[in-house]
């Protein structure tokens, strides 16, 4: 039976619920994130809130402790937004594509498959601004814009701003704007405990009268929540500045530190009021994985068999349908489009008319490297041939000896005939 996309999923990614939910390979540290939350608002509720309930009249002193808790489990629930989504991941390719191969420069170099390489970066117009995109070796796709690899997940991530340790995920263009609401209540949450606590202080004070330091005393879980909140709010609080200030510039934190925008137009900037619009009032985007989507197994009948971009030897394409066994020799260049361009083709003819050295050992490359590739193509019934047809084995060795064409063979013999001249002694000749 065919597995699900999450269960063969190459990425470095833990999934729950039969892939209903997906978190980054760190998913652990998201436990410590519950913990710093809960526990201080379970701390709150008992200790702190309920003594509010007697407090006022008309049952008043419930809503302090009802809104404490509504609120913490808003606040979970963002987390859970954050952490548990596709942030936007970019799918991966099975092989690299296929218009951006690079030749070779150098004739010396086309029997030698590891020379073939793609493009490191194209450039691409964002709002009238070049920009440039980049080759991931990984994921063998040219990564849109503002997209990078995530080290940790070890996916592309569209709009990628940066990993968080603390949520267990990546934050990109599908939970940024949960992952900052997050931030901004994660701050109004400990403002609201901060206040609340120091206003059960002052209830402490006043029925005593009790100085400061003997309410502190008797209510030490107000204190503890207090000096709490009061570091925590530094933390959440200046990340949420820090975000308001990229929002409003249209920036990521990876471009904002990688200095980007220094000196340079920013082309997604659209001024402040439109980048607020952007990130808040926008459709959230689909993402673009089906984890629960079967997909067909390795070798089964379902599964359509291409030639392998990983493999170094195969730099055959999906487009290139040829049949070695009827090809002649004048033909290559048909067999080989993605292979040899004729620009290179013509400059070996032309080597070789020349009678020189060089164009001999060229030609005996390229019949090597179409050997080679003889043994790599798929036949039409989905199976691989083993070995090149009896009468095309002269690509290759064959019981020590050479079958060569005529045409060769002839060139070789003038090659040969010049070299005994020019052993011969002057008064031989």
């Amino acid at each position: 039976m065919a597995k699900r996309l999450y269960e063969v999923w190459k990425g470095s990614n833990k999934f729950l619920f039969c892939g209903r939910l997906i978190f980054g390979p760190d998913v652990r540290s998201l436990v410590v994130t519950l913990f710093l939350i809960i526990v201080p608002v379970a701390i709150f509720s008992g200790f702190v809130a309920r003594h509010f309930i007697h407090k006022f009249s008309h049952h008043a002193g419930v809503a302090v402790l009802a809104v404490g808790v509504v609120y913490t489990v808003f606040v979970l629930m963002l987390l859970l937004l954050t952490s548990g989504r596709d942030p936007g991941i970019v799918p991966r390719n099975a092989h690299p594509p296929e218009e951006d191969l690079e030749v070779p420069i150098s004739p010396s170099e086309w029997g030698d498959p590891t020379r073939f390489q793609m493009r490191r970066a194209k450039d691409v117009t964002m709002n009238g601004v070049a920009v440039k995109v980049k080759y991931c070796d990984t994921c063998m796709l040219y990564r849109p814009p503002r997209c990078s690899h995530c080290s940790i997940c070890n996916n592309c991530v569209e709009r990628f701003d940066h990993h968080c340790p603390w949520v267990g995920q990546c934050i990109g263009q599908r939970n940024y704007r949960f992952f900052f609401m997050f931030l901004l209540s994660t701050t109004i949450l400990c403002i609201y405990v901060f206040a609340i606590s120091a206003l059960y202080i002052k209830f402490l004070m006043d029925e005593g009268p009790y100085s400061v330091w003997r309410a502190m005393g008797k209510s030490p879980a107000a204190v503890l929540l207090m000096a709490y909140c009061f570091i925590a709010v530094w933390f959440v609080g200046g990340l949420t500045a820090f975000h308001l200030f990229l929002i409003s510039t249209n920036q990521t934190t990876y471009e904002n530190f990688r200095y980007l925008y220094d000196g340079e137009v920013n082309p997604y900037n659209q001024g402040c009021f439109r980048n607020f619009q952007e990130t808040f009032c926008s459709k959230v985007t689909p993402s673009q994985n089906n984890f629960r989507a079967r997909v067909p197994l390795e070798g089964s009948s379902e599964t359509v068999e291409q030639p392998s971009y990983n493999s170094r030897q195969n730099m055959l394409t999906p487009k290139t349908k040829v049949d070695f066994e009827t090809v002649d020799k004048q033909d290559w260049s048909t067999a080989g489009e993605h292979f040899i361009s004729d620009e290179a083709l013509e400059d070996v003819h032309c080597r070789i008319c020349t009678g020189g050295d060089i164009g001999l050992e060229i030609k005996i490359d390229l019949d090597d490297a179409f050997s080679r590739m003889l043994t790599h193509v798929p036949s039409e019934g989905g199976e691989s041939r083993t070995s090149a047809h009896p009468r095309r084995s002269s690509w290759g060795r064959q019981s020590g000896s050479w079958e060569r064409a005529p045409d060769i063979l002839a060139l070789a013999a003038g090659v040969e005939g010049r070299a005994n001249d020019d052993s011969m002694p002057s008064g031989n000749r």
